[in-house]
């Protein structure tokens, strides 16, 4: 049975597709660390002063790269899951910290070289070393601002955030078919999708899921 990498912007929608998918599929969904991440608000709610005394995005970074690096283990050793975003993503959002000056070139480097010594380990692992397939979830700029203030957290809703939010989604489409080759990729337009809404569209990315996974070689039962 496959382990299935859903990715994309924040507030995209990547829970809704990953719980949805893994229905599908009967397996197990790995959330990312949100609700119970002591960091994460800080993050959003720092002044420009306090992220350069506090480092919370060097903070945010290795807290993520821990416990995405724990989920994907423990995914891949069960063999049948879907990540609610994973390791594989976690490069990207360091790196636009970086260029916007709210990681130093020296919390670069130590992060990516505990970034190399974790996918070296999954590597190396004896029972599987990849996913079967990772879907990408799209939309433009407006879709994804409005889907931000859908789910109301409130840390998230900042008018401050938003050129950092256009940053991330400038550079998404760029790092998925650039940076990203640990598997195929299946891209799910969000601009004309409601898995939660519409049972119609929650049937069309099951079935485009199912489709990746046979034409990855990766039949489901």
């Amino acid at each position: 049975m496959p382990v299935i990498c859903v990715g994309g912007m924040i507030g995209i929608g990547k829970t809704s597709v990953a719980e949805l998918i893994a229905k599908d599929l009967g397996s197990d969904v790995f959330y990312e660390s949100v609700e119970d991440n002591p960091i994460l608000p800080l993050f959003y709610t720092a002044t420009p002063e306090e992220i350069q005394a506090k480092r919370y995005p060097f903070l945010l970074q290795l807290h993520f790269l821990q416990t995405r690096f724990a989920s994907i283990k423990e995914a891949y050793k069960k063999g049948d899951n879907v990540l609610d975003r994973s390791i594989y993503e976690d490069w990207y959002f360091a790196k636009v910290n970086h260029d916007l000056g709210r990681i130093s070139s020296l919390e670069m480097r130590v992060y990516e070289g505990l970034l190399g010594e974790m996918m070296r380990e999954i590597e190396g692992l004896p029972y599987r070393k990849a996913p079967d397939l990772m879907v990408y979830l799209q939309a433009d700029f407006e879709t994804v601002l409005r889907r931000i203030g859908l789910r109301g957290r409130t840390f998230e809703q900042d008018a401050s955030l938003v050129e950092y939010y256009r940053t991330l989604w400038s550079g998404y489409d760029d790092w998925v078919h650039q940076h990203y080759s640990a598997s195929e990729v299946l891209a799910i337009d969000m601009n004309k999708t409601d898995v939660v809404n519409n049972p119609e569209d929650a049937a069309r990315v099951v079935s485009a899921v199912r489709d990746a996974l046979v034409q990855a070689r990766r039949p489901v039962a």
